[in-house]
């Protein structure tokens, strides 16, 4: 059996204290593919890559069974704030 969706969340909240957090099972069920929006404060000065790696470490024993991590957003909550007023300013087409 693959890795669940809540042992992604479990994992993530426990090493990474995120204010916001989306884990997505895109396997179809079977636990090996995932994408991930993440906001937290311990990407406070980090660049992006060093982001990615904190989640990859957070993950270290999920990824043994995880085939695919797609890391859709990883970012401060400060940057998180600016998009969500951003995408509310935004006009409905």
């Amino acid at each position: 059996m693959g890795v669940t969706k809540e042992q992604v969340e479990s994992s993530l909240t426990s090493k990474l204290s995120p204010s916001h957090l989306e884990v997505i099972d895109t396997s179809g069920g079977c636990g090996a593919s995932f994408a991930v929006e993440i906001v937290s404060t311990k990407f406070e000065g980090k660049r992006l890559l060093e982001r990615h790696r904190l989640v990859n470490a957070a993950l270290e024993n999920e990824m043994k069974e995880i085939h695919a991590l797609s890391i859709k957003k990883a970012q401060t909550p400060d940057q998180w704030k600016q998009q969500q007023e951003s995408d509310n300013s935004k006009p409905a087409a």
